[in-house]
């Protein structure tokens, strides 16, 4: 739903300002799991401070929030300790595989 609100700028001039669902909220809702989730979400995020959707606080306190959600992935990258090497051969039964000389 889309209402017009009426705001002032900083020289007093009325401005017409327009709200709506943010496009952000979807992705947000859904989680970031993904570098795709996390590019779909900024782009999103980007639409809806350009729109009006959402107020410069919020678009501020989400891109903070992003650049840290990347840092994490940044550090995880970086320092991760390296996959443990498997000495036993696991248990697994996997299926006989038929031979063409039989």
């Amino acid at each position: 739903m889309v209402e017009d609100i009426q705001a002032e700028d900083a020289n007093g001039q009325a401005m017409a300002k327009t709200t709506s669902t943010p496009k952000s909220l979807r992705f947000a809702r859904d989680g970031i799991r993904t570098g795709e989730d996390f590019a779909n979400t900024m782009s999103a995020l980007m639409s809806d401070l350009i729109e009006g959707s959402i107020t410069p606080e919020v678009g501020n306190a989400v891109c903070n929030a992003g650049g840290k959600l990347l840092k994490m992935v940044e550090m995880q990258y970086k320092y991760a300790s390296p996959p443990q090497v498997v000495k036993e051969r696991p248990n697994i039964a996997l299926a006989e595989l038929s031979t063409a000389s039989e």
